[in-house]
């Protein structure tokens, strides 16, 4: 089976920023799930191996073809004409095919065909597999979903049969049917699969996990789950050598400490016993220096005991990762068991004359703190349903009834903040009242500190931009009594969506939640599913 050998890599971008500098490891065969924090080059690494970036200095040496699917729809505007044959690769065998059963014999369409014979049953089954049973061929692409689009660049790559393929968060975008079929699909992949993912379910199907960690790759043999345990195992083992080194260092300094102490007095001693003495002063002399330097020798070597030490700890602290655990209580956010915070009844919606919902409409009560996941196949309407919840929509038929208590609304876009503002000036604003150390304080839970808390929300990394939406949400005057959210974890890297989690998990509010990551539904503790497909909510 093919390898990826990546060899003293270095990479910047035209600013000198530099991303890499001298990476070296090796991807063997088999199923590698590739994970880092958003911004630590996962996507640009993928990139030079594909060979759509070149390094600076080293190399990348791959054993076979490369397949590559980038994060972001792989066609651009210019291309949106181009159809799904187009992009499949297949428009000119097609062609030739079609001239042959017209009576073309030409020297040229033989050529054009080549082996691809069974082209088209062969990509008819990709297209199959994939959920695309309907989608034909001279399908313009500008009239495809971000789903379909993805899928169509999968088929497009298990069609050229790559002996290494590279993906970049494929299942961005997918439903929950679309998901699996992606899995079943890359199941039967027989070649090398070097996959970035935030998807926790798609991890779990790997072999091994390499982590992108402070411009180092590291690899865990096994599963996803084996991968955070010994992260975990790790951050423990660090935080004792800390401990460890923490109290070395104290105890050294106060031995250096006491024998300086110790010293000080015997010099005192010695001074007013020679002076008793009535000894010569050449005599008396050569004493005070011995016991000079002898106090300078103990001194000497206490001080490299404090600095072998001190040095101890920085290595430690380096070793130890990044707390990036969000710690919360959020009382301000209770809602009684059983008291109502909506009533929708018989809601309707037009989108271009096309009626969105059925003809009875969408119903939907939410009573108390309920953990609501709200699913269904991509175009059902559910980012619309939340829009009309929220108020931002009004429906065409029917009405929503809110408690007393405020709704708040996560787009995917995380729009919320004054994009010119720091998140402590729109914390200001959410929660005019808080007094500025409780301000400080609640920023801090976050993760925002010192130069964080000078930026602007529009200078802020998603990660970044996740937690300042969140802590002015969930501490805003009113507190929301109810949560929207649409595919929050879209997007996001393993830590923010660990974050989300940690944040959801200590609101005391009902919420719906769009989303088709199971793992993160499972992890926030939802109580109620509903699905929406064909017009009606199940």
């Amino acid at each position: 089976m093919s390898s990826i050998v990546v060899s003293t890599l270095s990479f910047s971008w035209p600013d000198d920023t530099r991303v890499f500098d001298g990476l070296s490891f090796t991807v063997p065969g088999g199923r590698t799930g590739l994970v880092a924090p958003n911004g630590a080059g996962k996507s640009t690494l993928l990139k030079l191996i594909a060979g759509e970036y070149r390094p600076a200095a080293g190399g990348v040496v791959v054993d076979g073809t490369v397949g590559y699917l980038p994060q972001t729809q792989p066609f651009s505007p210019l291309a949106a004409e181009r159809t799904v044959a187009d992009v499949l690769g297949v428009a000119p065998i097609i062609t030739a095919l079609d001239a042959l059963a017209g009576g073309d014999f030409s020297e040229e369409v033989f050529t054009a065909v080549g082996d691809d014979w069974d082209v088209e049953d062969r990509l008819r089954g990709q297209l199959d597999r994939l959920g695309l049973t309907d989608l034909t061929l001279d399908r313009p692409l500008r009239t495809l979903s971000g789903g379909e689009v993805m899928s169509v660049g999968l088929a497009a790559q298990l069609l050229r049969r790559p002996d290494v393929l590279l993906l970049d968060e494929p299942t961005n975008n997918l439903d929950v049917d679309a998901r699996h079929r992606l899995y079943a699909a890359l199941d039967d992949f027989a070649g090398t699969l070097l996959v970035i993912s935030h998807d926790r379910v798609l991890l779990g199907r790997m072999d091994r996990i390499a982590e992108l960690h402070r411009g180092e790759i590291v690899f865990y043999g096994g599963t996803f789950t084996e991968y955070t345990s010994a992260v975990e195992a790790a951050r423990r083992s660090a935080e004792s050598d800390v401990r460890s080194a923490e109290q070395l260092l104290k105890q050294e300094k106060r031995q250096m400490q006491q024998s300086r102490e110790r010293a000080a007095k015997r010099s005192s001693t010695a001074a007013r016993n020679v002076k008793d003495a009535g000894l010569p002063k050449i005599v008396a002399g050569k004493l005070k220096r011995d016991a000079q330097e002898s106090a300078a020798k103990s001194d000497d070597v206490h001080a490299k005991r404090v600095d072998h030490a001190r040095t101890r700890l920085d290595h430690a602290e380096r070793a130890l990762r990044d707390d990036d655990a969000i710690v919360l209580d959020l009382p301000d956010t209770e809602v009684p068991a059983g008291r109502g915070v909506l009533i929708a009844r018989g809601l309707r919606f037009e989108v271009d004359g096309r009626e969105l919902f059925a003809d009875n409409g969408i119903d939907l009560d939410i009573r108390g703190p309920e953990r609501i996941a709200l699913t269904g196949p991509n175009g059902a309407g559910k980012s619309t349903l939340l829009r009309i919840v929220n108020g931002e929509l009004r429906p065409t038929h029917g009405d929503v009834q809110w408690a007393d208590g405020r709704i708040a609304y996560l787009s995917q876009r995380l729009d919320l903040l004054y994009q010119d503002r720091t998140v402590a000036d729109n914390l200001a604003a959410f929660a005019p009242r808080l007094t500025h150390t409780r301000r400080m304080h609640l920023l801090a839970q976050f993760l925002f500190r010192g130069d964080a808390l000078q930026l602007p929300v529009a200078a802020l990394s998603g990660g970044e931009r996740l937690r300042a939406t969140l802590v002015c949400v969930l501490n805003a005057e009113p507190a929301p009594q109810l949560l929207l959210l649409d595919e929050p974890t879209n997007n996001l890297d393993l830590v923010s969506v660990r974050q989300m989690e940690s944040a959801l998990n200590a609101y005391r509010g009902a919420f719906v939640v769009v989303s088709h990551d199971e793992g993160f539904l499972e992890a926030i503790g939802v109580q109620r599913r509903l699905r929406l497909a064909d017009g009606v909510l199940t």
